[in-house]
């Protein structure tokens, strides 16, 4: 009787804890999907501080502190000094004070022995009065002694020719040609310092006593007149016959 008993207990018991089982696990996966779902649905209620520090990017680093902006100066007269130191204006204005000019004196000349007249000393503050005072003095001009020129420049200046003699020997010879001869035309147009170059020794001597009888213009150069050298040419020319 008890065996029945404890055999039917038995299975009641176990169909009662199947079902039991079964509703347990049904209640608690139904428990967990409404705590996953339930803040994807009412997102207000999550931590708002947590959420935006892992969504928001990192500030940037603190930049160099500003300076405080500064008044612009107000813009000076034109002329005025800024710590003795001439300098640009900041703006033009519209009118410009004019100082009232001096008088000449009676005599006609001007105050000052700076760079520009009507001034003390010049330019105030100004470096270009003490170049003009500290500058070497201007040299003299120094005519040239001697200038070169060509053959047929110094033929325009010839102003009196002597013929030269052809010496007998050459002209029997039949020698003839030409002697080129080094001169210097002097300030007074004589020739001095002549000497052949080039030329027969039958006629050279012949060149040199009629050169010597010449007489030039004066070469001026910058309204001096100046020695002048050059060349001159004799020709010596058989007639036929």
């Amino acid at each position: 009787m008890f065996e029945d008993s404890l055999v039917e207990s038995s299975g009641t018991l176990g169909r009662h804890n199947l079902w039991t089982t079964a509703f347990s696990l049904t209640t608690q996966l139904l428990a967990a999907g409404v705590l996953v779902v339930l803040p994807l649905i009412y997102t207000e209620a999550l931590p708002k501080q947590q959420l935006m520090s892992f969504l928001e990017a990192p500030a940037p680093p603190p930049g160099p502190a500003s300076r405080p902006l500064s008044k612009a100066p107000i813009a000076k007269r034109v002329g005025e000094l800024d710590d003795g130191v001439l300098r640009p204006p900041m703006a033009i204005p519209d009118k410009i004070d004019v100082a009232p000019t001096e008088e000449a004196p009676a005599n006609g000349t001007t105050e000052g022995s700076g760079l520009f007249p009507g001034m003390a000393n010049g330019v105030p503050n100004s470096g270009i009065d003490t170049i003009v005072r500290n500058a070497p003095p201007a040299m003299p001009k120094i005519a040239a002694q001697k200038v070169r020129v060509s053959s047929g420049v110094a033929q325009g200046l010839l102003v009196h020719q002597v013929t030269p003699q052809y010496p007998p020997l050459a002209r029997q010879a039949r020698i003839q040609g030409t002697v080129v001869l080094q001169a210097v035309i002097g300030k007074d147009g004589t020739v001095q310092n002549l000497h052949v170059l080039t030329g027969h020794p039958m006629l050279t001597e012949a060149a040199v006593d009629a050169v010597r009888q010449w007489r030039y213009k004066p070469y001026y150069l910058n309204g001096e007149p100046v020695e002048v050298d050059t060349q001159i040419n004799v020709n010596f020319t058989l007639s036929g016959g």
